[in-house]
């Protein structure tokens, strides 16, 4: 196994990219070392997504791509893909290992070519440490897993029912973070807020304090809530954390009761509305994000017109805007995927053209005033860019006067907002 190379490629989100490190240090204590040279690598690993159609359509580019530059190379797929029948069947001849993320443990051995039949609990791999992407922020993945099933979700399917880690792991690997110079560390599952350690009564509240308890100077985030859980006593949690981030991500998926029903999210849009108006009671500098769906099936344009009301009245600072598209084994795919291309495009592109208005007129109030901002890298044009507690995206304009803020929290004067960030000076390091 020494000397062979790998090469790692991510499509999707956070939980996926959590899995690519571990995957990554799983592979390099096996005695593979990393390349960026996709074409010279001995294995090359796809964590795929399913979550839409776009995202399934480039392993199919990808897979045949890799096999014609580099033949000898061996690919494990991995991530939402992997137990689809129907993606086996397409590219069976050139994937060489499928693996579902919770049978990593036992890779070394399929690696082999041996048989390892030993059981494994569905959140063992978690306990495999990350090789972080960055060395500034990190995720920290609280459990695997939902038990939802919303109807247009493929998730349950790909990643199995909800498995949360033990509180203890979790705060050991904040800690190691912590002491390690990161600077944000950002909660992540599936649905964080339906976390429950299973032998004792600590929920997501109170894991979210006894995290943001720890010492060090850090920010805190999570990702993703889900609406049905958001419950007081986390908004009360919430309030009361101080190294959490101003900053909440509340998929709505959609501004009209019946199509909610139809989605199986279990809760009316009045109720979604209370929750808005709760965080933003305790927390009135919030920035509230969301993920939405147009085009589901059936979806009439005066239920779509419900979405666009809900978009003006609450004033995100940015939302995720994505067409409908079937997936396989969910409730939504036996139906009619009856709302035309067009619709889709027409609809996704009205939202977005309200959240660029509404997040322009929020970030209004940055102006001229000094924000914290943590800065995580230079852009093409050597600017230093990072992100304000809020995760508005901020550009630095005297990036030449400061050689080596990467990775700090500096004071920012806020001089410029545009499109969907902000630019502004660093007055401080």
């Amino acid at each position: 196994m020494k000397n062979k190379t790998y090469h790692i490629i991510t499509i999707g989100c956070q939980m996926n990219k959590s899995d690519s490190e571990r995957i990554a240090n799983y592979l390099e204590n096996t005695g593979y070392t990393f390349t960026d040279k996709e074409s010279q690598a001995d294995l090359v690993v796809l964590t795929t997504c399913g979550i839409r159609q776009s995202a399934e359509d480039r392993i199919y580019g990808l897979i045949p791509k890799i096999k014609k530059n580099n033949p000898k190379t061996k690919i494990i797929l991995t991530g939402c893909l992997s137990e689809r029948p129907d993606v086996k069947k397409r590219v069976t001849e050139q994937v060489d290992i499928w693996m579902n993320i919770k049978e990593l443990p036992k890779l070394k051995s399929r690696l082999l070519g041996l048989d390892n039949d030993s059981v494994q609990r569905d959140c063992d791999y978690l306990k495999e440490k990350p090789k972080y992407d960055s060395k500034v922020s990190a995720f920290v993945p609280i459990g695997n897993g939902c038990d939802n099933f919303c109807s247009y979700c493929v998730v349950p399917f790909a990643r199995g029912r909800e498995v949360y880690r033990e509180a203890n792991e979790i705060i050991q690997e904040a800690k190691d973070l912590i002491s390690s110079g990161y600077k944000e560390i950002t909660l992540i599952a599936q649905n964080v807020n339906s976390y429950h350690e299973i032998d004792s009564n600590i929920d997501f509240p109170d894991l979210l304090k006894m995290v943001n308890d720890l010492a060090g100077d850090f920010w805190l985030r999570f990702s993703t809530s889900h609406p049905k859980d958001m419950s007081d006593k986390l908004i009360d949690t919430m309030a009361k954390c101080e190294k959490l981030c101003e900053h909440l991500h509340l998929p709505a998926q959609a501004g009209d009761n019946d199509i909610l029903k139809a989605m199986n999210r279990k809760y009316t849009i009045e109720d979604y509305r209370i929750l808005i108006k709760k965080v933003r009671a305790k927390m009135p500098n919030i920035a509230i994000t969301t993920d939405i769906i147009v085009g589901y099936p059936g979806e009439t344009e005066a239920q779509f017109q419900n979405t666009v009301k809900l978009f003006e009245d609450i004033k995100y600072d940015m939302a995720y805007v994505a067409q409908y598209s079937p997936r396989p084994n969910t409730a939504a795919a036996k139906l009619d995927d009856n709302v035309s291309r067009d619709d889709k495009r027409s609809r996704e592109k009205e939202l977005m053209s309200i959240i660029e208005k509404t997040s322009l007129e929020n970030s209004q109030k940055y102006l001229n005033k000094i924000y914290p901002v943590l800065i995580e890298k230079k852009n093409k044009k050597g600017d230093w860019v990072g992100k304000a507690k809020s995760f508005k995206i901020v550009k630095i304009d005297n990036s030449e006067e400061f050689k080596d803020v990467e990775g700090e929290i500096v004071n920012v004067l806020i001089k410029k907002v545009q499109d969907l960030g902000l630019r502004g000076e660093i007055i401080e390091k």
